[in-house]
């Protein structure tokens, strides 16, 4: 039945493969269930109680939310790809809006229901499919090299082993702790494996990372408390008193286009980026059932902003369970149910620390890179565009910046180099939006 229902063998995919790197997809982004409560609530934040969300509360929503998308990602699309509520999306529906503009976090929740909504009828109306067919194929091999390094970045920031720096911007981390040495062991362990070719090379590699963690004390065992937070503060808590006010519009004009931006942008690198890694791409450079992982990702934005929580998008760290070999729905149906299980056993999940998990991604980084050698360096009105396409996603902390760099520099270089013929009338329109962002927002 699962054979036939997510066509495993059209695939050239196991159901055990399936499993395993849905496991892993799950292992790599569940850090999420402790950050998004954390951020949301101003954990740490000297502020008056009520300004922003109940925790408890959040971590139901990010639970449920990241389930609902990712089963439609599942069942639906068919494609192995999980999603939760986006980081970077999240700091700034804090950060952004409730603290730097003073507006309620009902405010902020009633931007990501429009945004879901936006989407949806975007996703309806092809526009969303138009933009990625848009986007040239330099500029989509260089997405999946800039995700690579973007959660190489990450990997190695969450563990340590790089640091900030005031002069340097960035800085190698302390060699002497036992967290970056965990994490550098279990590269080290996680590489050997793979080179060894052992199924399941990166799963193994955290679950030995973890355990090892342990008497080191970086692994902290949890305490046992399995009741699931109540939902009911933050559920369809939305504000329309906006509606009565010019500046109110204006305001969430500009909170609702950035979320649009970022999120349709970042869901957009990504799905490009794992898929052309993975070889899913058809005959056309397409992804398949694109229009439906689209609509997975709106109805994941739109159903957690009723649930309570930050704009809900597909998670790069899907590339883990693709470089596993996750090829269908049945990847993604099991990263749902573990996100499920996790509502009722978080201290479980919960424990994994963040070195163990480092060693995946920075090892899906060096996986990633393999579309390099797809790109004509010879001619610098594609290599130049993918060069910033793939250096500005670590730089900027963003997918969609690397995207905006690289089509405007596609734009730009074949306009006046002559050959403007090349740009489709898409890349033009999306180039002028980008100045536009620029400028206003």
């Amino acid at each position: 039945m699962l054979d036939k229902f997510f066509k495993l063998s059209e695939n050239k995919t196991t159901v055990k493969t399936e499993v395993l790197a849905g496991i892993t997809t799950f292992m790599t982004m569940a850090y999420i269930l402790a950050v998004n409560p954390n951020i949301l609530s101003g954990e740490g934040l000297d502020l008056p109680v009520g300004t922003l969300m109940d925790k408890g509360a959040v971590f139901t929503a990010t639970a449920i939310s990241a389930v609902i998308g990712t089963l439609v990602m599942a069942l639906w699309a068919k494609l192995p790809f999980a999603l939760a509520p986006g980081m970077g999306l999240n700091a700034f529906f804090v950060f952004g809006v409730c603290l730097a503009m003073d507006k309620s976090w009902q405010f902020a929740l009633t931007a990501v229901f429009l945004e879901g909504i936006l989407f949806i009828l975007m996703t309806v109306f092809n526009i969303r499919e138009v933009i990625i067919n848009a986007i040239p194929k330099s500029i989509k091999n260089a997405i999946s090299v800039g995700i690579g390094l973007f959660i190489a970045f990450i990997g190695m920031k969450n563990s340590g082993i790089i640091v900030d720096h005031s002069a340097t911007f960035v800085h190698l981390g302390d060699m002497k702790s036992a967290t970056v040495l965990l994490a550098l062991g279990g590269i080290l362990l996680t590489g050997v494996l793979l080179a060894t070719k052992v199924k399941g090379a990166l799963l193994l590699g955290m679950l030995a990372t973890t355990i090892v963690g342990i008497p080191i004390g970086v692994t902290q065992l949890p305490h046992f408390d399995f009741s699931v937070p109540s939902i009911s503060p933050i559920l369809w808590q939305f504000d329309w008193e906006w509606l009565h006010t010019a500046e109110g519009v204006f305001s969430m004009i500009t909170v609702l286009f950035t979320f649009l931006f970022v999120d349709m942008f970042d869901t957009v690198g990504t799905l490009i980026g794992v898929s052309t890694k993975a070889n899913m791409l058809n005959k056309d450079g397409k992804i398949p059932n694109v229009k439906k992982a689209l609509m997975a990702d709106s109805i994941g934005t739109t159903m957690g902003a009723v649930l309570g929580t930050s704009t809900v998008t597909t998670y790069v760290e899907s590339a883990a369970g693709v470089a596993e070999g996750g090829r269908t729905g049945l990847t993604a149906l099991t990263t749902a149910g573990l996100f499920f299980l996790a509502l009722f056993l978080s201290p479980l999940f919960l424990m994994i620390p963040a070195a163990a998990t480092a060693p995946a991604l920075v090892l899906v980084g060096v996986m990633m890179m393999t579309p390099i050698q797809n790109l004509d360096l010879d001619d610098y009105t594609e290599s130049i565009p993918a060069f910033f396409t793939l250096v500005m996603m670590p730089l900027t902390f963003s997918i969609a910046e690397g995207i905006v760099f690289g089509i405007l520099a596609y734009v730009f270089l074949k306009l006046f180099s002559g050959r403007y013929k090349e740009v489709s009338i898409v890349g033009y329109l999306l180039a002028i939006l980008f100045i536009l962002k620029f400028i206003y927002i």
